[in-house]
């Protein structure tokens, strides 16, 4: 019998290539067909494994899932950005990759960064999701996120509409 091990844990600068393969596999799932084709094609190709590498220990947190020795979905965060929004933490993304979607581990992840930011005294946590992402929206509306916020982002001349989910 084989049993992999599964954990949630800081991520170290050797999963950057993993995390430039789940960002851009799970971009591709999320965002196909809302956000332009050679946008789209632009934003994965500046997420390589050198901007990872950059990224991984410098400024906010980045926790990955690792399912037997391999990275398959990641979390940024830390305290809000926005000071608009009535939270103190922020999810600045969240993504699994898309063979590991709809079974359960976008959830432990969610929920480890919300006890992480808890314990930070952090308890008001905020996230964005762009308004077609309907798969997003529903995850964050399952977990209890309500809608507190309404924006725009300018991707390559198209107006992208998103929402901010409140978790308190």
């Amino acid at each position: 019998m084989r049993t992999q091990v599964t954990s949630i844990r800081r991520a170290r600068s050797d999963d950057a290539p993993m995390l430039s393969q789940v960002f851009d596999a799970a971009w591709r799932e999320a965002y196909q067909g809302i956000i332009p084709g050679v946008a789209l094609d632009r934003m994965l190709a500046r997420r390589g494994p050198a901007w990872w590498r950059s990224t991984i220990g410098r400024g906010r947190p980045l926790v990955v899932l690792d399912i037997g020795e391999r990275v398959v979905g990641y979390v940024s965060y830390g305290r809000c950005r926005d000071r608009a929004l009535a939270a103190e933490g922020e999810i600045d993304e969240i993504y699994l990759d898309p063979a590991y979607q709809g079974l359960g581990y976008g959830t432990r992840l969610f929920r480890a960064v919300r006890n992480d930011l808890a314990d930070r005294d952090v308890p008001r946590v905020a996230v964005w999701s762009l308004t077609e992402n309907v798969r997003a929206r529903g995850f964050y509306e399952r977990l209890g996120g309500r809608v507190i916020a309404e924006a725009t982002d300018r991707v390559a001349g198209v107006v992208l509409p998103k929402v901010a989910y409140l978790f308190a």
